[in-house]
């Protein structure tokens, strides 16, 4: 019995160092050396693995950069030029500073603008509500406040707004990775230029209907009259399917389309306030001229004077 076991186990283990053996060998034979450069660029990313630079995640992105003959195609919107300008110097290339960017929500349909025309009473997602219809308000186009986009950002830089229904951007958490676009089945998301001082002039609709139909629909909606465009002296603004778009690649941040817009729906963020125009003066009041006063008229003596 006792030798039986002793074999047993003694043929087990010679094959189990054969095995070994011929798996060490094999792995030699068909290792993929890698770069060790990946490691250093992985160390220097920040982490997220949000797939906002359009890889898989920080590693892969690492490996991108690695195998790539330049970084211009190359951004990582968390980590941004700070970042990429440590990868450019790890990996000896030269790197172009580009302009940082934010999430823009681009509907002006709160509650007051576009009111409800149906209760919807399904699956609280963005997705499954536009699977099923164009939405409980008059406007197909617009956000239809589910929060999808809130539950993708991995930086708590958006929330719902309960008074408006739509989603708010905070620019300052914002890492532009994109997940929010992706995300949105509306459209109604857009990565824009954070522009000068944070300042920046957009078109707050997307709705492609017709200005009666749109303006039906929400009252700030975009009509398409081109007005904007007429009055834009730098030619930012086009006027497409009924919709205006601001290039803010060209916009100078003249703001003299905001003004022009007759429904309001082109915005603009963190301007400061003009202040208010001084009150004119009270005008005196004119005071009536003063009458003459009136000659006095001589007496006549009638008295007859005695010689």
């Amino acid at each position: 019995m006792s030798t039986t076991i002793i074999f047993t186990v003694a043929s087990l283990s010679i094959l189990g160092l054969l095995l070994a053996v011929v798996l060490y060998f094999v792995a030699q034979k068909f290792k993929v050396e890698e770069d060790p450069r990946i490691d250093i660029v992985e160390a220097i990313m920040p982490g997220a693995n949000c797939g906002g630079c359009g890889q898989a995640g920080c590693r892969a992105f690492a490996e991108a950069c690695v195998k790539a003959g330049n970084l211009d195609s190359l951004f990582c919107p968390v980590g941004g030029n700070a970042t990429m300008k440590k990868v450019a110097d790890a990996l000896g290339f030269q790197v172009a500073e580009k302009a940082p960017m934010v999430a823009v929500v681009r509907c002006n349909g709160t509650c007051e603008n576009r009111p409800k025309t149906n209760i919807y009473d399904g699956v609280a997602t963005c997705a499954a509500k536009s699977a099923l219809y164009s939405g409980d308000t008059g406007c197909r186009y617009g956000c239809v406040g589910c929060g999808d986009c809130v539950r993708v950002c991995n930086f708590g830089a958006l929330s719902m707004d309960p008074v408006t229904g739509l989603p708010v951007v905070d620019e300052e958490k914002c890492a532009a990775c994109g997940a929010c676009v992706k995300a949105c089945p509306k459209g109604v998301i857009e990565l824009r230029n954070k522009g000068p001082k944070n300042r920046r002039v957009f078109v707050s609709c997307v709705s492609k209907d017709k200005g009666a139909v749109a303006r039906k629909a929400c009252k700030a909606a975009c009509i398409g009259c081109g007005k904007c465009a007429k009055v834009c002296p730098f030619e930012a603004i086009t006027v497409e399917n009924n919709v205006a778009y601001i290039d803010f690649n060209k916009c100078k941040l003249c703001t003299k389309c905001v003004a022009e817009c007759p429904t309001g729906a082109i915005h603009k963020v963190n301007f400061p306030e003009k202040p208010a125009a001084p009150a004119a003066p009270a005008a005196k009041p004119v005071e009536a001229p003063k009458a003459a006063p009136a000659e006095a008229k001589p007496v006549e003596n009638n008295v007859n004077q005695e010689k």
